[in-house]
């Protein structure tokens, strides 16, 4: 009798500790383009340059527990290549026809593996990821460093990453006839916004 009893106690106790556990749940942010930038920065042999990316796309997948982080399942980013803008006709022309626009259309992260998952608090966190990163229709794999910010319905993504033009098959952009050259190296900087 007391063990039936006992077994019951045991059911009972289970039952109510998964009841009433927090469930991880997976959630979609999709990116916001007004809330979101990206900067390409680079060299030339006159002076220092700069494009800001004026349309930005993706969505996210998530799990989090309790508002914060705690897995990052899926990352799409992708930047619309001709709404990258230097305030200069000449320089965008010319951009645009090194990365070859008319037949690629966009340049794109995917992720692929998460290698860490590092949250300082519950609003904080330093992700380091693997993807692929798409240029003029060249797909490279690369390492991704960036910081997680959790502020409500919104994760803010915020890093860095130096890549080589090269790299890609992007020849680097010249112009005033090839006296003005630009530098292999540019400095990729973000800060994507997803929302719910």
């Amino acid at each position: 009798m007391n063990t039936k009893k006992n077994l019951w106690l045991v059911i009972g106790s289970f039952l109510v500790m998964v009841l009433s556990a927090n469930p991880i749940a997976a959630q979609t942010f999709n990116l916001n383009n007004g809330a979101s930038n990206l900067k390409v920065e680079g060299t030339s042999n006159i002076h220092d340059w700069e494009l800001s990316a004026k349309e930005l796309q993706g969505s996210m997948k998530v799990q989090m527990e309790e508002g914060q982080l705690v897995q990052l399942d899926q990352l799409q980013f992708a930047v619309v290549a001709e709404s990258l803008k230097s305030g200069k006709g000449g320089m965008d022309k010319n951009t645009y026809k090194a990365l070859d626009t008319d037949k690629h259309k966009r340049i794109t992260y995917e992720l692929t593996n998460v290698k860490n998952l590092d949250c300082t608090s519950n609003s904080s966190c330093k992700i380091t990821t693997s993807g692929y990163l798409t240029i003029a229709g060249t797909k490279k794999p690369v390492d991704l460093t960036f910081d997680a910010k959790v502020t409500g319905n919104q994760i803010t993504l915020s890093g860095s990453k130096k890549i080589k033009m090269t790299d890609y098959k992007v020849d680097p952009p010249t112009a005033m006839f090839g006296t003005i050259t630009t530098g292999d190296e540019v400095n990729i900087k973000f800060e994507a916004a997803y929302s719910k």
